[in-house]
C-alpha cells in the first residue's frame, strides 16, 4: 500500500523545544563583540529625546495632570518613553538583525542543518529581541535614576512588564520580517504602525486630550497597555487595570507569534 507523506499546515501549533537556547546563545556571543557600540546606539536616541523634550519642552509645559496628580513633564515623558524604548529596541532587532540572519547571511539555513527546527529558531529570535529590549531599558533606567527623575522602589516591578513589552513587539515585528523582500519594506512598519502608536498611546501627552472615540480605540493598543502599567510605578503608585493590560499584551504576543511562525514556515517552504 502506498502511503503519501502529508506536509503539516503552516498554521500547525508551534513545535518547540529547548533547542532554541543554542540559537539564542549564538546571537549573544556574536553580539558581545559589538556590545558597546550597540548599547550606545540603542540608548543615545531615547536619551536625547528625553533631554530635549523633558527639559526643553518641559520648561514650557510645566506640570501635567495624570493619575489624579500634577507631575513634572519630564517625569511624565520618562515613564512613557521607557516603554517606547523597549518597543523600538525589540522591533529593530526582530526586523533588521533577524532579516539579515534569515535572508542576507542565510544564518538560519546553516543552523537548521543541525537538528534544530525552524520553530525553535523563530522562538530564539523572539526571545533574543526581548533580551535586547530589556538590556536597553535597564541602561536607560539607570541614567534616569542618576538624573534623579524618579527614585520609586516600585520600578523593580517595571522590569518584567518591559520584558513582556519586548516579547510582544518582537512577535509583531517577526510578522513583517517574514513578509519582507528587503530592508525598505520595514519603512511601512515604522511609518504606518509604530509612529502613530507612539503619538496616540499617551507617551508625549495624556490620552485624555484625544477625542473620546479615539481614546476608546487607543486603549486597545499594546503600547497603551504598557504605558498604563509602567507610568504609575514611576509615580510611586500601583497600576490600575493591571490584569487586563497584561492579558492584552500576552494575547497580542501569542497571536502575533503564531502568525509570524506560520508566515515564516510558508516563506521557507516556497
Amino acid at each position: 500500500m502506498n502511503t503519501q507523506h502529508v506536509i503539516p499546515s503552516v498554521w500547525a501549533p508551534p513545535q518547540l523545544s529547548m533547542r532554541w537556547w543554542p540559537v539564542f546563545l549564538r546571537n549573544l556571543l556574536v553580539w558581545r563583540k559589538l556590545a558597546i557600540p550597540s548599547l550606545v546606539g540603542n540608548i543615545a536616541e531615547p536619551l536625547m529625546w528625553l533631554v530635549a523634550f523633558g527639559y526643553g519642552l518641559g520648561a514650557l509645559v510645566g506640570e501635567v495632570n495624570t493619575g489624579g496628580q500634577q507631575v513634572p513633564y519630564i517625569l511624565f515623558l520618562a515613564s512613557g518613553s521607557i516603554c517606547m524604548s523597549a518597543m523600538n529596541a525589540a522591533s529593530f532587532e526582530a526586523l533588521y538583525s533577524a532579516f539579515s540572519r534569515m535572508h542576507m547571511q542565510k544564518t538560519w539555513d546553516g543552523i537548521m542543518n543541525a537538528p534544530v527546527r525552524l520553530d525553535d529558531v523563530v522562538m530564539a529570535e523572539m526571545l533574543w529581541a526581548a533580551y535586547k529590549a530589556i538590556f536597553t531599558v535597564t541602561a536607560i533606567l539607570g541614567v534616569m535614576l542618576v538624573l534623579g527623575i524618579t527614585h520609586s522602589w516600585k520600578l523593580l516591578l517595571a522590569w518584567p512588564i518591559l520584558w513582556l513589552v519586548g516579547v510582544t513587539f518582537s512577535c509583531i515585528a517577526l510578522i513583517f520580517n517574514a513578509l519582507a523582500k528587503g530592508y525598505d519594506f520595514f519603512t511601512y512598519y515604522f511609518t504606518l504602525f509604530l509612529t502613530p502608536m507612539m503619538f496616540l498611546s499617551g507617551i508625549y501627552f495624556p490620552r485624555t486630550q484625544l477625542p473620546e472615540w479615539l481614546q476608546t480605540i487607543t486603549s486597545y493598543l499594546p503600547l497603551t497597555a504598557a504605558v498604563e502599567m509602567v507610568r504609575p510605578l514611576f509615580l510611586d503608585q500601583w497600576p490600575q487595570h493591571f490584569v487586563g493590560n497584561v492579558c492584552l499584551l500576552v494575547g497580542v504576543a501569542a497571536a502575533a507569534f503564531w502568525v509570524a511562525l506560520a508566515l515564516t514556515r510558508k516563506r521557507f517552504r516556497a
